[in-house]
């Protein structure tokens, strides 16, 4: 019988798999690389231990380490969650030769279905040779053999790009996984991501737990979640579900684990299986009244399924909340998450509490929100409206995208796929900031910053507040009088330091503001109080490559130098931040003057990379993507 389990792993699955443990009666381990000593998981764990010496980045792929952890906290089972060494056979190897149980499957299982190549070629199908690739293979994508998440991957559409892609997808993919291999397969342009999700005993029985439809996605990581997948024909599914149960079979599979499909045209076409925990599980639990942490420990112990698998009941939808700005490249955001919280009814998964800090070296992701009800309409009001009204203050997060997301015609009406964002996302994040967020802003507390207690006896001139929001100026008055505080257009109700309450054309609209520092949250509005007489600004010298983002340079153009001609658009500089690589492209064409970059440098936001001083007659563009 397991009494103590280590998780090899970090915040949001480590605490979801403690939260298990914990109502199973199971002491429970963390560790933790010196950039999480003070993180979540190793808070809310019973015990937590520092793996030394490594680069945070590094820290969880140190099996050695997490081994030896293990050991000397007395635990006698490991979970591997997901991502970092979760389908690495060696480290589920290393495991059970210390005499720990493995929560997994088997490490001959993993290595077969562990690397996507080999799984291929175990289904019947083979990947296309780099080397041969032709034009009218294209597109194609470069996929990372290991992992997951969307890393290691890249869409090319000219032959041209495939040496940059596969050199770039290796990279992310070592860095992500301890492991560069990379392969080549055709891409199927928008069709239908789904899954099915397997759990599997010791004594031979196999069990399909229904299918998950993850379409949205961006950047080949998935975004909004569901189950079932809606609107698939019964014989479809049930080539999904034999397929997937073949999948297992055919490594002697154990434990829980997902089959991956793209279904276009009516077809299946086999991705990959994922020998773990899938970050989308939840829905799965939510649909079926299951917790697959638990039967993951079940079956770790020996015991055999149930005979029949439970019931499917209503529907359950899952979105990701990252803290990334999605009209900017879904560029990573980093900083202090003030304060986090969702309404009653939904579930939340996470690794962050208030005041934690949102770093550079892991990934974005913030929390997973997921709602269940009888019908896949309600599923989605429920989760739309939770996600409406959670609380956010820290970072800018991809919320409001989400919220319109789950609103928007095609995924209402279930004709969503994988091409959903490049489709949409213009619209998705359009500004929409409430213009009486900044009037909020300046009233909630108006009054206790007064000096005169409220109201002034003789007429003067309006108190006047400077915000930015959504990159403008806005600029708002109101006096202090003797009924109160005022603003021209609207009627004051109520101010104080949290509340405000306006009058508009007859409607009484309430708002909630708190504030840390110079920034002020109105709801979910983000302003930055600005001085009432602002300082000149530094000026920016065009053609100028500024860091989008805190991060690694890990990779600079061959052949880059000072004073080399470069074209618009060519890719010049590599940024690593949240083990996602980013471009940083030559904003136009011309010659470059300034490089400051150089590969291993630590860079903030701002920091100034290089210049490319533009030849006359070519317009600037973009320099990020």
């Amino acid at each position: 019988m397991i009494t103590s389990v280590l998780v090899a792993n970090r915040g949001e699955i480590a605490c979801r798999i403690f939260r298990t443990c914990g109502a199973l009666g199971i002491r429970t381990v963390a560790v933790h690389s010196d950039a999480d000593g003070d993180a979540l998981h190793t808070r809310v764990a019973d015990t937590a231990v520092r793996l030394p010496g490594a680069a945070p980045a590094e820290t969880y792929l140190r099996g050695d380490l997490i081994v030896k952890a293990a050991l000397s906290a007395g635990a006698d089972a490991v979970h591997p969650g997901y991502g970092f060494l979760s389908e690495n056979a060696d480290f589920a190897r290393a495991v059970l030769d210390a005499g720990l149980v493995w929560i997994g499957p088997p490490p001959r299982a993993i290595e077969a279905m562990a690397s996507k190549t080999r799984a291929k070629e175990l289904m019947g199908l083979a990947p296309l040779d780099a080397a041969e690739v032709t034009e009218a293979d294209l597109p194609v994508l470069v996929k990372a053999a290991a992992g997951g998440g969307g890393r290691g991957m890249r869409i090319v559409r000219r032959l041209a790009e495939l040496p940059a892609a596969l050199e770039a997808a290796r990279d992310e993919a070592a860095s992500a996984f301890g492991d560069g291999e990379v392969f080549v397969e055709p891409y199927i342009e928008d069709g239908r991501h789904i899954e099915v999700q397997i759990l599997a005993d010791t004594h031979g029985t196999v069990q399909p737990l229904g299918t998950r439809d993850c379409s949205l996605q961006r950047r080949h990581q998935k975004v909004v979640e569901e189950a079932p997948a809606p609107g698939l024909p019964a014989a479809l599914t049930e080539e999904l579900y034999a397929l997937a149960v073949r999948a297992a079979r055919a490594v002697s599979y154990v434990g829980a684990g997902t089959v991956e499909f793209l279904v276009a045209d009516g077809r299946a076409h086999f991705l990959e299986m994922n020998t773990r925990l899938q970050v989308e599980h939840p829905v799965t639990e939510e649909v079926f009244g299951i917790d697959l942490v638990a039967e993951q420990i079940r079956v770790a112990e020996g015991h055999a399924l149930p005979a029949e698998p439970p019931r499917a009941r209503g529907h359950a939808v899952e979105a990701r909340l990252y803290a990334e700005d999605p009209a900017r490249d879904w560029a990573p955001q980093t900083g202090t998450l003030h304060r986090l919280a969702v309404p009653a009814g939904v579930r939340l998964d996470t690794g962050y509490t208030d005041g934690d800090a949102i770093g550079v070296h892991y990934d974005p992701m913030l929390a997973k929100v997921v709602a269940h009800a009888p019908t896949r309409a309600e599923a989605i009001r429920r989760l739309a409206g939770a996600l409406e009204r959670a609380t956010l203050h820290g970072p800018v997060t991809n919320r409001d995208l989400l919220v319109r997301s789950l609103r928007h015609p095609e995924f209402t009406a279930a004709r969503m796929d994988t091409g959903f964002y490049d489709r949409h996302l213009t619209g998705l994040t359009a500004p929409a900031a409430d213009p009486y967020a900044p009037l909020a802003a300046a009233l909630a507390g108006a009054r206790s910053r007064s000096r005169f207690g409220g109201w002034r006896n003789l007429p003067s001139q309006p108190q006047v507040k400077r915000y930015e929001l959504a990159g403008e100026e806005h600029e708002v008055h109101y006096r202090h009088t003797r009924e109160g505080l005022a603003a021209d257009g609207v009627r004051v109700v109520h101010a104080d330091d949290h509340d405000v309450v306006l009058e508009v054309d007859g409607v009484q609209r309430k708002f909630r503001v708190a504030r840390y520092g110079d920034r002020v949250y109105v709801d979910s509005t983000a302003l930055t109080e600005l001085p009432r007489f602002p300082e000149p600004t530094a000026q920016v010298a065009p053609g100028s490559l500024l860091a989008p983002m805190p991060g690694t340079v890990v990779r600079v153009a061959e052949g880059l130098a000072e004073g080399v001609s470069v074209e618009a658009g060519r890719p010049l500089i590599w940024l690593e931040a949240m083990k996602m690589q980013h471009q940083i492209t030559a904003p136009a064409t011309g010659t470059l003057t300034v490089l400051h970059a150089r590969p291993g440098q630590q860079v903030e936001p701002g920091t100034l990379l290089a210049v490319v001083h533009p030849a006359t007659d070519h317009p600037q563009s973009q320099g990020v993507r």
